[in-house]
């Protein structure tokens, strides 16, 4: 009975400082509320839509880093995706990959009809086949898709990334799975992993921040001739 209480108050704090943080910071904006409304109400699964505070941390990274070209594995509803295109400069650009076919027709509309439908390219397929036919190498990447393939999207999107360029990885902590000492499920296992590498990885550096469900930051270092 104790430690359900005190699951219940870590809960309840926890909502409560999300709830702080918000009226905190700057608002979503309309359009990006409504996005989020709506795919918590027609999607499956619309916690994983990135949401105000990451959706706010994304621009301001995007700001910071100031990048020309920038990556998206797992566009899912648009919200990340549009974030990531609000910080964008006048001459910045997102190509954003979603494997699911069947999202094409929720998201493609909200990202047209959209502020910044000149900055997205959105395609439909595999990221691990998209990401050669692009041709492109990107400032920054955000990497919010299927986590029992991080390590081969990490390694692929590596490849593509300039010299100095960052790349975000999305749930990173798991919702605290990733403590477990012998998880059953494949998902949790492939992030353990993921993890793992990335912290023995010397071409990167690395950071992991405790926002929502845990936000890898990792910065390719220039390889030494």
């Amino acid at each position: 009975m104790r430690d359900e209480i005190l699951i219940s108050d870590i809960t309840q704090f926890q909502d409560d400082i999300d709830d702080y943080i918000k009226a905190h910071i700057d608002p979503e904006g309309e359009y990006l509320h409504k996005l989020y409304r709506a795919t918590n109400l027609h999607l499956l699964y619309g916690r994983m839509a990135s949401g105000h505070l990451q959706g706010r941390i994304l621009k301001m990274l995007v700001e910071m880093v100031k990048p020309r070209l920038v990556l998206e594995v797992g566009t899912f509803s648009g919200y990340s995706a549009l974030c990531l295109a609000e910080g964008l400069s006048p001459e910045g650009h997102l190509h954003t990959i979603e494997i699911n076919d069947e999202q094409e027709d929720f998201t493609l509309p909200w990202l047209k009809n959209s502020d910044y439908a000149e900055k997205i390219t959105m395609h439909i397929g595999d990221a691990l086949d998209v990401i050669p036919r692009l041709g492109l190498m990107f400032d920054l990447a955000f990497i919010d898709a299927d986590k029992r393939l991080y390590k081969e999207y990490y390694e692929l999107v590596l490849r593509y990334l300039n010299d100095g360029g960052y790349m975000l990885v999305d749930n990173t902590l798991w919702d605290g799975h990733v403590l477990e000492k012998n998880p059953k499920d494949q998902q949790t296992q492939s992030i353990q992993a993921f993890n793992d590498f990335v912290a023995q990885d010397t071409r990167v550096e690395k950071v992991i921040l405790p926002l929502r469900d845990g936000l890898t930051i990792i910065r390719k270092l220039k390889v030494k001739n």
